[in-house]
């Protein structure tokens, strides 16, 4: 299939589908904006990229998930970056950092990715000296590469140079580990310059995995210096994280709750991959890259159970189309984007 109708393609299935989250065309660098209460938020991007869409919805037959996300001639699905900035009023913190500039030539041919973050949070008006905190949900290549950035130099420094970094403990311990499962997602000069100058902190929620400063299982080949670390759950005020395993064992969402004007308490959750796009709503419709899927499909229902009657805005991070909505139930109990009925 030509390039140019497989693009037809995803845009007659948007179209189709008629919900009023469809509002933004491909090329937009913003991709949403609103308030949560007295928090502003904003749904920058770095792009859009490829991956195959048998490996994005696991063992879902393909005759089912192509009706909702189009595949091209080599089976690759269109996927967003899509990175969360909160104006708290006195903390600027960004969610996820996209894939960044430091991909190899080969994988770049292979993701097709686009480097846009940069221009993204320019056209938003944020700065990057203005960034307090950047949290990752967790440390696979796509939800942190540009945490640094890759000088014409050839040098890797921190991109956000007065932020706070915030990653799970536990995903650094299975990075440093280099498995063969996923060793190709855990890409240290993400990450290893921030513990070299003191700006990442590793959240080990309650204590629980009992990591310290200097843990063997959080050191890698080379000489780094102690890494901060935090039991605390609270990244600013508004803003704090939990663990929802499945995808990786450690895996974070960012929660964000504000009062409104009428006294009313507001939340949304940047769920990370938990559910990457709103076409994986349904439970059972895990990923071939979740690391324990029947995990994921407890903590999925458990997510549901809150989000839903609660009426949480969700944030997808590879939702290209629909960066953030509300769910509900449909008349078939299937959880869907509010407003759009039912979905088969």
């Amino acid at each position: 299939m030509a390039a140019r109708d497989w693009a037809r393609r995803v845009a007659a299935t948007y179209t189709r589908n008629m919900h009023p989250a469809y509002t933004k065309s491909d090329g937009e660098l913003v991709r949403a904006r609103r308030a949560l209460g007295d928090l502003e938020l904003t749904v920058c991007s770095d792009g859009s990229f490829l991956l195959d869409g048998g490996a994005m919805f696991g063992v879902v037959p393909k005759p089912m998930w192509e009706k909702r996300a189009p595949a091209d001639e080599e089976n690759r699905i269109l996927l967003g970056l899509n990175t969360v900035v909160v104006r708290t009023g006195s903390a600027v913190v960004l969610i996820e950092t996209g894939i960044g500039n430091k991909l190899t030539a080969k994988m770049r041919e292979i993701f097709q990715n686009e480097e846009r973050l940069p221009a993204s949070l320019a056209a938003a008006g944020v700065r990057a000296e203005e960034v307090t905190h950047v949290v990752n949900t967790h440390l696979h290549f796509d939800h942190c590469g540009w945490n640094t950035t890759l000088g014409e130099d050839g040098v890797v420094r921190p991109t956000f140079p007065n932020a706070r970094y915030f990653a799970a403990a536990g995903e650094l311990e299975h990075g440093r580990l280099q498995l063969e499962r996923d060793r190709v997602s855990y890409l240290a000069p993400n990450y290893d310059p921030l513990i070299a100058n003191g700006q990442l902190t590793l959240i080990d929620p309650g204590g629980k995995g009992g990591f310290t400063a200097e843990d063997e299982r959080l050191r890698g080949p080379d000489i780094l210096p102690p890494v901060r670390i935090e039991t605390s759950m609270e990244i600013a005020p508004g803003v704090w994280v939990e663990e929802f395993p499945g995808h990786t064992a450690t895996m974070l969402g960012v929660h964000l709750e504000a009062r409104s004007h009428g006294g009313a308490t507001e939340r949304a959750c940047y769920i990370g991959d938990l559910f990457p796009t709103h076409n994986h709503l349904d439970p059972t419709w895990v990923m071939g890259y979740d690391l324990y899927p029947l995990t994921c499909i407890e903590q999925r229902k458990r997510f549901l159970a809150r989000a839903i009657p609660e009426r949480w805005l969700v944030l997808f991070p590879h939702d290209h189309q629909v960066p953030a909505a509300l769910v509900e139930w449909n008349e078939k109990d299937k959880p869907v984007l509010q407003g759009l009925g039912n979905r088969d």
